[in-house]
């Protein structure tokens, strides 16, 4: 078996998820661990005999590579992965892919002059949760669907990048992407958002706590989606759910599994799927980027709108998602 050799731009706690993953696989080798945070390269490079880096630059000349992770905060997206493709290696890039659409263009239009594989943390999209409700979803009209992402994640230190709307984007932009995202997959392409947010609790912050988005679909159906930062953080079962109303059906679709109704009953049905990891690294070994469920151009949609959300929710007027860059 052709052996993979990785290295990591950016070491933080996401890093160290996929650096686990990896670990377990047979083939593949990480090889360098980059970050501006000297301590964390050296960690990571010592859990897994790799040469620890501060200057991404310095990384990209090794020979011995064969794709890269890009695991960054959201607005240091864009010079990292410009660099990665002029050295014309595989990218896993986190989600968000950016904090605007002027730098995502940038970069999918190199992508794309490059040709080059890539592949966006939309893990989800991978779960067997979500392939069971593509094969119910299948050939049927959805007539709406409800998302939400409740979570504690606005608590804590103000001053983390995380919590500074310049900085993130807010949980519509950074965190939420991710229900949004599973809207796309499972239900199709948004044409249009009309969007109100709040700031109710976390007065510390410049992001608003709570959002509230509804969705035009291009098929014809509607949709909403509520977000919260300010929830209880110890509970995290009302962060990626969906309802999905089809037909005269309803699944509800979340990470663990999806109740489905069969025979008058609700069944809750699940199954194994690949990690975004294994199917990445398949994809670099073999040269062929076809099971990659979410690459560059495609997370670039999702980007589009969370930034039409927060746009409607700042101007109070609907927006139209071709008009975001």
């Amino acid at each position: 078996m052709q052996e993979v050799r990785i290295g990591f731009i950016g070491c933080g706690g996401n890093a160290n998820g996929h650096m686990g993953r990896l670990s377990e696989l047979e083939g593949v080798r990480i090889v360098g661990t980059c970050d501006l945070q000297e301590d964390r390269a050296q960690a990571a490079a010592a859990s897994y005999n790799a040469q620890p880096y501060t200057n991404h630059h310095l990384m990209l000349e090794r020979e011995d590579l064969d794709g890269i992770y890009l695991s960054l905060p959201v607005f240091a997206h864009g010079a990292p992965e410009l660099a990665v493709i002029e050295r014309g290696l595989p990218f896993l890039v986190e989600k968000p892919v950016a904090v605007n659409m002027e730098i995502a263009r940038q970069v999918e239009e190199a992508v794309e002059a490059a040709g080059i594989i890539t592949c966006v943390g939309y893990q989800l999209r991978y779960l067997g949760s979500t392939t069971l409700a593509r094969e119910a979803l299948s050939g049927k009209a959805v007539n709406m669907v409800v998302g939400k992402y409740w979570s504690g994640s606005g608590r804590g230190d103000p001053n983390a990048w995380q919590r500074q709307m310049s900085k993130s984007g807010g949980q519509i932009l950074e965190q939420a992407t991710h229900t949004i995202d599973m809207m796309r997959y499972l239900v199709g392409e948004v044409e249009e958002v009309y969007a109100f947010s709040a700031n109710r609790v976390l007065n510390a912050i410049d992001c608003p706590d709570n959002n509230c988005v509804t969705l035009k679909f291009a098929d014809g159906a509607v949709g909403s989606l509520t977000t919260s930062w300010c929830y209880d953080p110890r509970d995290w079962s009302h962060a990626n759910v969906l309802d999905i109303l089809y037909e005269d059906q309803l699944i509800h679709w979340a990470v663990g599994g999806v109740d489905v109704r069969e025979d008058g009953e609700v069944v809750t049905k699940t199954a194994p799927g690949p990690s975004i990891d294994e199917v990445f690294v398949d994809a670099i070994r073999n040269g062929d980027g076809s099971r990659i469920l979410s690459p560059y151009s495609d997370a670039v949609k999702s980007l589009a709108i969370s930034l039409a959300s927060i746009q409607s929710s700042e101007s109070g007027t609907s927006v139209s998602i071709s008009d975001i860059g």
